[in-house]
C-alpha cells in the first residue's frame, strides 16, 4: 500500500501517540516494570512524573517523540491489555476508514479511465492498492471487488458501510492471527 499519508492524518496519528504518552506518565512503578520497552522510554516515563503544567506538556510530546523510536503498537496493545485504553481500538478504526478509502478511490479511477477510453467497467477490475491489500489481509478478495464495484456504480452509502465492515474484519482477523502467532 503506498498511499501517502495526508498532515491532517499525520496529526491525528501524533495525537494518539501523545494520548498513549499521557497515559504512560501516569504508570505506577509496578506497571512499569512489566512494560517491555526500552529503556530509553522508561527513563522519559520517570521524568514526566515530577513535572506540571506546560513543563509536563512538553515532556509528553518528547515521550511521544521517543516513543516512535521504540514499538508504538506495543505501548498501545499494553495500555489496552492493562488500563483498558481504547488508544488502540482508535487507531484501528482510522487505518481501515483509509484503508477503504485507497481501495474505493482506485476503483472510481478505474472506472473513469474505462469510461474515457469508451470501455465498460467490470466487476473483475484491477488494482494495485486491492491487490496488495488482498495479498496482505486474509480477505474474500471477491466478495470485496463485489462490493466495491456496487459502491462506485450506485454510490450507496449502504455499500460503502459494507466495505467497510469487509476491510474492518480482515484488518481485525490478520491481528488475532498475528497474536497467536
Amino acid at each position: 500500500m503506498t498511499e501517502k499519508i495526508s498532515k491532517s492524518a499525520q496529526k491525528r496519528r501524533f495525537k494518539d501517540e501523545e494520548g498513549a504518552a499521557a497515559e504512560l506518565a501516569g504508570l505506577s512503578d509496578k506497571d512499569l516494570k512489566k512494560l517491555t520497552i526500552g529503556q530509553t522510554v522508561k527513563d522519559e516515563i520517570i521524568n514526566c512524573r515530577g513535572q506540571k503544567g506546560g513543563a509536563l506538556k512538553r515532556q509528553i510530546k518528547y515521550l511521544a517523540k521517543v516513543m516512535r523510536d521504540d514499538s508504538v503498537d506495543e505501548i498501545f496493545n499494553f495500555l489496552a491489555d492493562r488500563k483498558g485504553s481504547k488508544l488502540k481500538d482508535t487507531k484501528m478504526q482510522r487505518e481501515v476508514e483509509r484503508l477503504r478509502d485507497v481501495i474505493i478511490n482506485e476503483a472510481i479511477a478505474d472506472q473513469q479511465e474505462c469510461m474515457q477510453a469508451g470501455m465498460i467497467w467490470e466487476p473483475d477490475w484491477q488494482g494495485e492498492e486491492i491487490d496488495a491489500f488482498v495479498g496482505h489481509y486474509p480477505v474474500d478478495e471477491g466478495d470485496l471487488r463485489r462490493t466495491v464495484f456496487q459502491y462506485v456504480k450506485t454510490r450507496l452509502h449502504n455499500h460503502n458501510r459494507e466495505v467497510f465492515r469487509i476491510v474492518k474484519a480482515a484488518v481485525q482477523k490478520e491481528e488475532m492471527l498475528r497474536k497467536i502467532d
